[in-house]
């Protein structure tokens, strides 16, 4: 299971550089180890994975991503149990979580990136932002309107695409059934 959460920790990092990289709008995929090892092996080790993510961002790209390790942190708590509750093998499931975890992200996230960037990160939503503060919205306001559009779509891709990888990978099915009975 460590050598799972390591290669979640790996998708994440890598995934969410080549997708920032490539400057692909509303989406991100950062966090779609997290969901996968969520789903695969139980909220613990998809908190494991999500949480030491953003410690080697933290490291790597600028100490103020382990800050937002708790929105990670959430997301792997969220479809965790979802997935223990659920079939994620369901498409319908799969987009329930995505949504889910789209307004739940933000809500954890926008404080945070308040406190940090003052509601501005650098990236194309800048743009959302300013604007919906020109037209006289809070920073709250402005700044969670911004993440939760890039989070919707960015959440539910992501889920769909852990679903589809564990219908069409025969061995992912296998796991996470064995993880249902023996995750920690």
């Amino acid at each position: 299971m460590l050598a799972y959460s390591a290669m979640g920790i790996a998708l994440n990092v890598v995934l969410g550089t080549v997708v920032s990289w490539m400057k692909i709008p509303l989406l991100f995929l950062d966090t779609i180890g997290t969901v996968l090892i969520s789903v695969l092996f139980g909220p613990w080790w998809g908190v494991l994975t999500g949480g030491l993510t953003n410690v080697v961002l933290g490291t790597t790209t600028g100490a103020s991503a382990i800050f937002f390790g708790l929105v990670n942190i959430a997301i792997a708590l969220v479809v965790g149990f979802m997935a223990r509750k659920f079939d994620f093998t369901k498409w319908y499931v799969a987009i329930s979580a995505g949504i889910l975890v789209s307004i739940i992200a933000p809500l954890i996230g926008t404080p945070i990136a308040i406190a940090v960037y003052g509601g501005l990160n650098g990236s194309g939503m800048d743009l959302i932002v300013l604007w919906l503060r020109a037209s006289g919205e809070s920073v709250f306001a402005s700044t969670f309107i911004s993440r939760i559009t890039g989070n919707f779509i960015d959440k539910i891709i992501t889920c769909m695409l852990v679903m589809f990888l564990i219908v069409r990978l025969p061995g992912f099915t296998k796991i996470m059934n064995k993880g249902k009975n023996h995750a920690a």
